[in-house]
């Protein structure tokens, strides 16, 4: 549902999910990453940060358990608000500055005044469930999917999506393109764009 502030005009935000998943679409195992990919990495955390200009920010929302699995040296993450998504934490955890209930508030909290005038996009890190919520928003427009093209163990899954809704691109603003290599691993940046009218989407 859009918000509406008391001026009438609606807040509405990008939603766009951010991953990379090996054969099998797995993401995670043991609240890791399974491989080693400094150069793919370095990738999420350009996408994340970048803003249009100076003095605005973008709002990236993890599960409590994929916040947790993050190693102190990511933060501090420039132009980036750390929103956490939990029913259980009592107070805001150490690096993050916001915690939600759900995906629905982090998104009402970007969206509202007085954050509505300085978030641009609202990105989404995991994990699965917060993915699968995120996929379902009706401000979802963007998928960056890193396809690692290699097996490995996980325990910790992207879900599946409608590929006849989100289509993989061919090219995209800001998105290398081809395979790339990095400590003998083969992967490419992809990016799935949601190509279904908005009446149809939020039905």
């Amino acid at each position: 549902m859009e918000r509406k502030h008391e001026d009438g005009s609606v807040h509405r935000k990008p939603v766009r999910l951010i991953a990379a998943a090996c054969n099998g679409m797995g993401i995670g195992k043991n609240g890791n990453l399974p491989w080693n990919l400094p150069a793919e990495f370095q990738y999420f955390l350009t996408s994340v940060s970048r803003v249009s200009r100076p003095g605005r920010m973008n709002m990236l929302v993890f599960g409590r358990l994929s916040w947790f699995s993050c190693p102190e040296s990511l933060f501090p993450m420039p132009n980036v608000l750390h929103v956490v998504l939990s029913k259980t934490l009592s107070s805001v955890p150490d690096h993050a500055h916001f915690v939600c209930q759900d995906f629905e508030s982090a998104t009402r909290l970007a969206s509202q005044l007085p954050l509505a005038d300085l978030i641009e996009t609202i990105w989404v890190a995991g994990g699965t469930r917060v993915y699968e919520d995120a996929l379902m928003h009706p401000w979802c427009d963007l998928i960056y999917l890193t396809d690692i093209m290699a097996d490995f163990d996980c325990d910790v899954f992207f879900p599946q999506f409608d590929r006849s809704v989100f289509k993989v691109q061919d090219s995209f603003p800001g998105v290398p393109t081809g395979i790339q290599e990095e400590n003998g691993i083969k992967y490419k940046f992809q990016v799935y764009k949601k190509e279904i009218c908005e009446a149809v989407s939020s039905q």
